[in-house]
């Protein structure tokens, strides 16, 4: 049997990076003459189904992380897998391509486009891969029913709260029912009673859907629902620890209509 090349990822991660460093164009430059590091000799891999926790204070470098691991940017040195892809050496056109049909996005900030409905705003990823007008809205629909926000479909961003919108940038990142979920701080602006509703949300479509999820947060009940997690701290990998998992009872378990 011929043995795999020295770079290939290991065969049982979805997604897997060596070494990456990345330093943000116009930040102060460092004596070497680059910019400031934000990422610094980061490597880690994800297995299929996985939730990892992504955690460290803010400015620790987790979104540069998740940009890169999605393809938002390119590296400046080192390698991105995504099921033994190498995302680091893709075009834009095929980067993008990629974010569309296997990767789903949710932020602090909903970013929803104020002209469209809640359930266009949801559909946006399918319709733009070029799914029906129909078949679009029918999956739109069904994932804001999952979330309790299934009656506001027709309503604009404007008529809604802060947490409902959060909660139609979570349906338009499950649309797809992408590989991987990139989640940075999605919780951040949320109440307690939301922010809940949001994770079990989310945790249960990654397990029935065998989702992968890298959750970015700095909050420490966030960060319990995953299943490992990797500490960010100046843009190194700080260690590592396993999280508690959901507790076995009603409020451990998803509380919103959402089914498998």
């Amino acid at each position: 049997m011929v043995a795999p090349p020295e770079n290939a990822p290991p065969d049982n991660d979805v997604l897997w990076a060596r070494s990456l460093h990345y330093a943000h164009r116009g930040s102060p430059r460092t004596k070497s003459g680059g910019g400031a590091p934000a990422l610094v000799d980061v490597s880690l891999g994800v297995r299929q189904g996985e939730i990892l926790a992504l955690t460290g204070p803010r400015g620790s470098g987790k979104t540069t992380l998740l940009r890169c691991l999605s393809g938002q940017l390119r590296p400046t040195e080192g390698e991105v897998w995504f099921n033994s892809v190498p995302v680091h050496t893709m075009g834009d056109l095929s980067r993008e391509r990629l974010r569309r049909d296997r990767f789903g996005w949710i932020g602090p900030e909903p970013q929803l486009l104020p002209e469209l409905k809640a359930w266009e705003n949801a559909a946006l990823p399918l319709l733009l891969a070029g799914a029906s007008h129909r078949t679009a809205k029918h999956a739109a629909c069904e994932w804001l029913d999952r979330l309790d926000i299934g009656s506001f479909a027709r309503k604009r961003p404007a008529a809604l709260t802060r947490a409902e919108c959060q909660r139609v940038a979570l349906a338009r990142a499950l649309v797809t029912v992408p590989s991987v979920i990139y989640a940075d701080e999605p919780t951040a602006p949320l109440h307690r009673a939301d922010r809940a509703l949001l994770l079990r949300t989310l945790t249960t479509a990654a397990r029935s859907h065998e989702i992968t999820v890298l959750l970015a947060t700095d909050d420490e009940d966030t960060a319990a629902v995953a299943d490992r997690r990797l500490t960010l701290l100046d843009g190194r990998l700080a260690g590592t620890g396993a999280a508690s998992p959901l507790p076995d009872t009603p409020e451990g378990q998803a509380a919103c209509s959402l089914s498998a």
